[in-house]
């Protein structure tokens, strides 16, 4: 051999293989004390569910109630001690089992429960002051206890329900009446009770988990069973769609009882792509999917433990990032929507940890160490926004869409969900404007306007100069300005110093499109008097 060889053997031998990514980094942060949600009465509850759901306004988490069941909704920013005598959503006969917010308004709460029924709550946005008993409507349906439910990702009040019936009903939530007793789908192709449903990214498909140990991929309209997974060595508990990845992701456990993740090709589920044991401990795996970073979260309940992963196209499809650690074992987990976090710190994802022996709730942010207080638009690509891309009856008829997408950036527009507040259109965007000064100064005669249309447009105009006066328009950065507690840290006032700056910028940005539609308004009348003078 000459030498040659033996030193390009030596020299690949050596060369480590090197994967380059931005989120190799990211750490967990715990909050402090302040901003936690601390005295939460958090339920006993040994169901195997999240019981916390999170929006960029509320925080609710089922809690303990003698006769009935009952879970509670804090406002996000309301952190410390909760009063012990705090109302609740109180209407369930039986305990309450799963709540999710509407992911197209904020004020909106679904809720299920041992009575067999579902509910849905009307939230105040004013401070609660007495229990809320009634709610907003009533599905009967199911026969047994209601375990699941699971809002249609991009279709407006669409839900779904799973109960120990075996069945899966689907709920059209656009009509009139207060109690719906009828279904406008009933999936009836399992043979014992569901475990956990996942939607694809246009909620096309659904993935379920079923206590036979069967994963299957189901047509959610049809019922249509279109795979099914029987994997003897994997007995599933949680299964996730992986955004548009053409992948699922389940949890379960080993023939050894330890505790196991795997990956499947939605196409094949007869094998999976890839199977891990992770420990030997007893408690669930609650996976969570950010389909913007291509990050994977694997939270351990009974444990306080968080893997995280990041999901590749090809082998070796997963890759271990870094584990955060907590000596305080978490029952229960809830998720913020993109749109409620804090871009400012680099946050990419957040956690809301139910500590029951302590009666706490810790907020944990997933941060990526940046040194630049800037925007960071690498780490923060479109997301899912707050608008449905479907109405109800157009995914019936069988429309699939993508979800709308917003940018995360602060001043680019309101990415919160806020009620059906429907804002005067700007008159024309600076773009056009410029394209018809490019042609001399004249407008097309399509494109001109009447002196009532005018009248009417200064008045529009007049309304939107009044905007900034209302609540949506305070919204900076998924925060309210006005409303958020004084700073207490240097780091807080340092936040609080850049959101200030991210609202002025804004606002200087409404000013000069102002400034666009006043020039526009006096381009329109210039063109409306030469024409009336050509005549």
């Amino acid at each position: 051999m000459s030498w040659g060889a033996v030193f390009l053997s030596l020299q690949m031998s050596w060369h480590p293989q090197y994967r380059s990514s931005k989120f190799r980094h990211v750490y967990g942060k715990a909050a402090s004390k302040e901003k936690c949600y601390d005295c939460v009465p958090i339920t006993r509850n040994v169901h195997d569910n999240h019981f916390c759901a999170v929006n960029p306004h509320f925080i609710a988490v089922v809690t303990e109630c003698a006769g009935g069941g009952a879970f509670l909704v804090i406002p996000i920013h309301q952190t410390g001690k909760l009063d012990p005598h705090y109302p609740k959503i109180c209407g369930h006969k039986g305990n309450v089992l799963d709540i999710k917010w509407n992911p197209f308004n904020d004020f909106v709460i679904a809720s299920c429960s041992e009575d067999a029924t579902v509910k849905i709550w009307d939230i105040p946005k004013q401070l609660l002051t007495r229990n809320i008993t009634s709610p907003k409507k009533e599905l009967l349906g199911h026969v047994r206890r209601v375990g699941l439910i699971e809002w249609h990702p991009t279709a407006n009040n669409i839900l779904f329900s799973s109960g120990y019936d075996y069945k899966i009903m689907v709920w059209n939530l656009d009509t009139k009446e207060a109690v719906i007793s009828n279904p406008v789908k009933i999936l009836d192709a399992h043979k014992d009770v569901v475990l956990s449903m996942s939607f694809n990214t246009d909620g096309s498909l659904l993935a379920t988990a079923c206590r036979d140990r069967k994963i299957r991929l189901i047509d959610p309209r049809s019922g249509t069973v279109l795979q099914e997974a029987s994997y003897k060595s994997h007995r599933v508990n949680k299964v996730l769609f992986l955004g548009n990845m053409k992948k699922l992701f389940s949890t379960g456990t080993s023939r050894w009882n330890n505790r196991q993740i795997a990956l499947w090709d939605q196409n094949d589920l007869s094998v999976p792509l890839l199977e891990e044991d992770l420990d030997g401990s007893s408690g669930l795996l609650f996976p969570f999917y950010d389909s913007d970073t291509h990050m994977l979260y694997v939270v351990g309940k009974g444990d306080g433990n968080i893997r995280y992963y990041e999901i590749s196209p090809e082998k070796p499809y997963l890759n271990y990032l870094m584990e955060y650690r907590s000596p305080l074992p978490q029952k229960g987990i809830g998720m913020m929507p993109k749109r409620g976090l804090e871009v400012s710190a680099c946050e990419i994802f957040r956690f809301y940890k139910l500590i029951p022996t302590k009666s706490l709730i810790e907020p944990i942010s997933m941060i990526v160490p940046r040194r630049s207080e800037s925007y960071q638009e690498d780490i923060y690509p479109l997301t899912t926004g707050a608008q449905p891309a479907l109405t109800a009856q157009e995914w019936l008829n069988g429309v699939n869409k993508g979800p709308l997408l917003v940018s995360l950036r602060p001043g680019s527009g309101a990415v919160n969900s806020l009620p059906q507040f429907l804002e005067p259109e700007p008159l024309m965007k600076a773009t056009d404007l410029n394209q018809h000064q490019g042609r001399g100064g004249r407008m097309p005669l399509d494109d001109m306007q009447k002196p009532s249309e005018i009248k009417d447009s200064r008045k529009q105009l007049k309304v939107e100069e009044k905007l900034p006066k209302n609540e949506p328009m305070r919204l900076s950065n998924g925060f309210d300005i006005f409303e958020c507690p004084p700073p207490k840290t240097e780091n807080e006032l340092l936040q609080m110093f850049y959101r200030q700056q991210e609202e002025i910028r804004r606002l200087r940005e409404l000013v000069n499109q102002r400034d666009v539609q006043i020039k526009q308004l006096e381009l329109e009348l210039r063109n409306l008097c030469m024409n009336t003078g050509s005549y």
